[in-house]
């Protein structure tokens, strides 16, 4: 059972974003201020990745990990209530971000997946951005 009222919860779902969120914008911070340059949500490519490294052939997504269902994380457990409407809402979203990212990689990017766990550790985080950019490594 809910622990708030429908109408708080609809409140609440409606405010969320999908563009410029908290965990998206650390990183972006990070990376500007580490001197890289990117586009934001270039709609030519599958999934319109949050950070787009065009001359580098690399692609970031900065999931949200109760969206993207985070396995082993705290915050992607799918809800208890109501979960005929969210089992499959959020069963799809996991299936469209595989899609995305083999269409991505299909053709011929490289492609990061960061969770919004993960962007809370800003030196792991910064570490991984610059291997990341710097080689041919994908993780």
């Amino acid at each position: 059972m809910d622990k708030i009222t429908r109408d708080r919860r609809s409140a609440n779902m409606r405010a969320i974003r999908s563009k410029d969120t908290a965990p998206e914008m650390v990183v972006r911070r990070l990376l500007h201020g580490m001197g890289y340059r990117y586009r934001l949500h270039r709609r030519d490519l599958p999934g319109k990745p949050d950070i787009v490294f065009g001359s580098r052939r690399k692609a970031i997504f900065v999931h949200g990990c109760f969206w993207h269902q985070h396995s082993g994380c705290r915050e992607g457990r799918p809800p208890r209530s109501n979960a005929e409407y969210w089992e499959p809402k959020l069963a799809r979203n996991r299936t469209r971000d595989e899609e995305h990212l083999q269409a991505l990689t299909k053709l011929g990017w490289r492609v990061l997946v960061l969770w919004e766990c993960e962007v809370t550790d800003l030196e792991t985080l910064n570490n991984r951005l610059k291997a990341f950019l710097e080689s041919g490594s994908v993780s």
